[in-house]
């Protein structure tokens, strides 16, 4: 009971469990590093500091976007020079046409939301540009819309040309994500039972944006299908001291390891005894018939770093 109760809080609070390797937190981090480093100096040369510091905050936010998610639709070229720009435009709009600070600062980030769903280039940190075209203080105000070329455009294209030059040797994270190289396993193609007018209508009907490219659901959706094909495991594939997998989503996933057993020389007879060591019910155990336990185990797993893997067929 204790392992539920823990996934379902991990699921209420939206804690991200998706498998990444060490290597790709840390090249996040360091093209973040460089990113803004990138942004600092040529802002130091062309505007001075007072001006460079002004768009830090929402320079930071891109950020992590453009090098912690470099193939996510927030981060591509459209969203994040748009969506900057036109909240430029927008925040400094306000802060000429309205003199109460509070309702232009408000006033802002809600048009500059609006605009960029309308011009499809929905990009998180526009909010905060547009928030420091109207709160930045006088320096800012004394700009006017020259802002939205020093120090905002130009920071948006050190900080692109950074993500472009940097991701570029990981083929896997290339930005943007067009360069990204289509990678197959060399398995034959499987046709997915969904068109993209089905694909189309289920997203129309969560009727909120999501952050995966409709060519990316259909990639992971098919490589999922394509691998589901050879899943299952028989009574006799059990055995003592390995990981066993449900292949379930979300909060019904887990993961049992058979820490002891009983049984003559059939292999489909006797009993296993298993701890749960992630998912539902973790750190739980349980007793199961081996057929029991066989029909619920979909593949044989293994633990690489923080993430729990498939064993392919034949590796074991």
């Amino acid at each position: 009971m204790s392992g539920r109760r823990e996934n379902k809080w991990l699921h209420f609070f939206g804690v991200e469990l998706s498998p990444v390797s060490h290597t790709e937190r840390i090249l996040s981090a360091l093209g973040g590093f460089l990113g803004i480093y990138g942004v600092l100096q040529v802002s130091l040369h062309f505007v001075g500091l007072e001006a460079a510091v002004l768009i830090v905050a929402s320079m930071g936010a891109s950020a992590v976007l453009l090098f912690a998610v470099p193939q996510g639709p927030l981060s591509q070229p459209w969203p994040v020079i748009g969506g900057h720009l036109v909240s430029a435009i927008v925040g400094v709009s306000c802060a000429r046409l309205i003199p109460d600070t509070l309702v232009a600062a408000a006033l802002a980030v809600c048009l500059a939301i609006a605009v960029m769903h309308y011009l499809r280039c929905i990009h998180p940190p526009g909010g905060a540009t547009a928030l420091s075209a109207v709160v930045g203080g006088a320096s800012v105000q004394a700009l006017g819309f020259q802002f939205v070329l020093t120090p905002v455009l130009l920071n948006v294209l050190v900080i692109f040309l950074v993500a472009v030059v940097f991701n570029y040797p990981f083929a896997w994270r290339r930005y943007p994500a067009s360069l990204k190289p289509v990678v197959s396993d060399g398995s034959p193609a499987t046709k997915p039972p969904i068109s993209h007018e089905d694909l189309v209508y289920a997203l129309s009907e969560v009727d909120s944006f999501i952050d995966v490219s409709e060519q990316d659901l259909l990639a992971i959706y098919e490589l999922a299908t394509r691998r589901a094909q050879s899943g299952g495991c028989a009574p006799e594939d059990l055995h003592l001291g390995r990981y066993y997998s449900n292949g379930k989503y979300g909060t019904e996933w887990s993961v049992r390891c058979i820490i002891d057993e009983s049984g003559g020389d059939d292999p489909s007879a006797g009993m296993v005894i298993f701890k749960v060591l992630a998912g539902d019910g973790q750190y739980t155990t349980g007793v199961a018939t081996r057929q029991e336990f066989a029909r619920w185990a979909r593949h044989e797993v293994y633990r690489e770093d923080e993430n729990w893997r498939r064993v392919d067929a034949g590796s074991s």
